[in-house]
């Protein structure tokens, strides 16, 4: 698909309890995101991520979803989504949905029906099974919010599976019913105007059909979260998710030029299966492996290549630097790397996504014991699994709340609100949300960097460098992950090459000379001229 507009676009996720508030609750909403549309328009994005805003009673905060087709009162309503993606798509930005398909709210009219009894007609939408030969639960398996994955009902006498929190009970995606009604979920935001899904742990969709026992982690300590005790062999990465994921995709496919993205936390070798048989699988499985791997030149270029190696002929790359799960970038490398991280996240091949507030530097944010909103958090408190910090509100001002609300926001706001917000840097020179834009900005104008091959040039000395070239030009990036100067002795043909920006943001148009001359924690890009034949 050479014109997908998904290969050549930058996602920007937004968590939308903590972008905008238009009605002064604390609590962000449709609204206050489409108050915000021009911004990102400014900024650079080509697509908005929205996180869910479906009905919920909040237990998980919208990933336990009580009706699929529809929009919680705490967000807005039908009419502001359809105001929403109007002024979006008018302004040129597409707008992709999240897609919980793994479970529902022990609250959604589904599972109220299933429980209801054995023979009710939707007792086979969800896991349900007869206690294990102790009288306990039917296996070993374990919540990924701690606990048993296993709760019982005392009304029926048998146990519901949930991979997270009990109020969120997992659907059984062995039934065909199960499937059609997911399926007309989808075409009902399609039919909407919505131009893709991420969807939700979606390797978790299938599980073992015998329900075995999980096997022990060898690795496991008391310090890990309760999750890794067990290795999920059988409750996550199961042969007949393929199938499933192929169905969700034909539906995708009955519309025009729309997207489906997975969200998959696997090694890469395991990864790449999730494009599907002939590419008829998700068109972006995530790649989360940034957010893990060791913060340095060699453990990315390694990281790279290997990445680039994996993916199916045809299929097409993805990064991701930070998400609404995981620490921010800035709170995991510092400032200064941040900056490093950016260039990366925005020069490499494929489909970048941004996650909101990382393209003003937010880092971590201290969050009181008594202001912990996270359930995870709250149910494996000594182990530091906390995804709050990650999820404080934007500060757009030097105002009352940053901009945000004019109400004590949900979460607290960074300490350094007061000069990190995006009017007081939206002004300042080699501000970090300059060079973001400037980034997006420049990616646009390249089309090797947008479409062009991948070729590692070095990863020595703590310089990684590579380039991005096709058949009209070549782009070439320099990374120093140092806190001291380095030297980079390029290749010959770059002599006359460009320096076009800085992180440090303040070198355009600099000749590079026979050696580069990065300082500390700088990564540069260079403009080259084509002057070999095309990878």
């Amino acid at each position: 698909m050479p014109d997908a507009w998904w290969k050549t676009a930058v996602v920007y996720q937004i968590y939308p309890r903590s972008f905008q508030d238009s009605n002064g609750d604390g609590i962000g909403d449709l609204e206050g995101i489409r108050s915000r549309l021009d911004y990102l328009v400014w900024l650079g994005v080509d697509a908005i991520w929205i996180s869910p805003f479906y009905p919920s009673p909040m237990h998980d905060f919208g990933y336990d979803v009580a009706d699929y087709c529809d929009v919680d009162p705490i967000f807005g309503s039908l009419a502001a989504f359809d105001r929403l993606a109007a002024d979006a798509h008018g302004r040129g930005i597409k707008i992709i949905l999240d897609l919980v398909p793994n479970h529902t709210s022990s609250s959604h009219a589904w599972f109220m029906e299933s429980r209801g009894s054995r023979d009710n007609p939707r007792r086979g939408w969800y896991i349900w099974r007869d206690p294990g030969p102790n009288g306990g639960p039917p296996n070993n398996w374990i919540s990924n919010f701690g606990g048993p994955a296993w709760t019982f009902d005392d009304a029926t006498g048998q146990y519901y599976y949930h991979a997270y929190l009990p109020t969120q009970p997992d659907l059984n995606w062995r039934n065909p019913q199960v499937r059609e009604a997911m399926h007309e979920v989808m075409r009902f935001w399609l039919k909407r105007g919505v131009d893709g899904f991420r969807v939700d742990v979606i390797w978790h969709l299938m599980k073992d059909e015998l329900l075995r026992d999980n096997p022990p982690n060898p690795a496991w300590t008391p310090k890990d979260p309760a999750i890794e005790r067990l290795l999920p062999v059988y409750s996550a990465d199961q042969p007949e998710v393929h199938d499933v994921i192929a169905g969700l995709r034909r539906v995708l496919d009955e519309f025009d030029a729309r997207v489906l993205i997975g969200e998959i936390y696997l090694p890469l070798e395991r990864l790449a299966a999730y494009y599907g048989k002939d590419l008829a699988g998700a068109h972006l499985p995530f790649n989360f492996q940034l957010l893990e791997v060791r913060w340095s030149a060699k453990a990315i270029a390694r990281l790279a290549e290997t990445y680039e190696a994996s993916i199916p002929e045809g299929g097409w790359p993805n990064w991701v630097l930070s998400n609404h799960d995981r620490p921010r970038i800035a709170a995991r490398v510092g400032a200064a790397q941040a900056r490093i991280a950016i260039m990366l996240l925005l020069t490499l091949r494929g489909t970048p996504t941004l996650y909101y507030g990382d393209e003003i530097g937010l880092s971590e944010v201290e969050v009181p014991p008594e202001r912990i909103r996270d359930p995870w958090a709250l149910r494996e408190p000594d182990i530091g699994v906390g995804r709050d910090p990650a999820r404080s509100p934007m500060q757009w001002d030097a105002g009352a709340f940053a901009g945000f609300s004019t109400h004590e926001p949900w979460l607290p706001l960074t300490d350094d609100w007061l000069t990190r917000n995006v009017e007081t840097m939206r002004v300042a020179p080699g501000s970090v949300l300059r060079l973001f834009r400037t980034l997006l900005w420049f990616r646009r104008s390249r089309s090797s960097l947008r479409s062009g091959d991948w070729r590692l040039l070095s990863a020595e000395d703590d310089i990684l460098a590579y380039e991005r070239a096709d058949s009209r030009e070549r782009t070439i990036v320099a990374l120093n992950f140092a806190a001291a100067p380095r030297q980079w002795r390029h290749p010959d043909d770059l002599r006359d090459g460009l320096i076009a920006l800085s992180t440090q943001g303040d070198r355009g148009s600099d000749p590079i000379g026979p050696i580069l001359n990065l300082r500390a924690d700088e990564g540069v890009v260079i403009a080259a001229a084509r002057k070999t034949a095309p990878l």
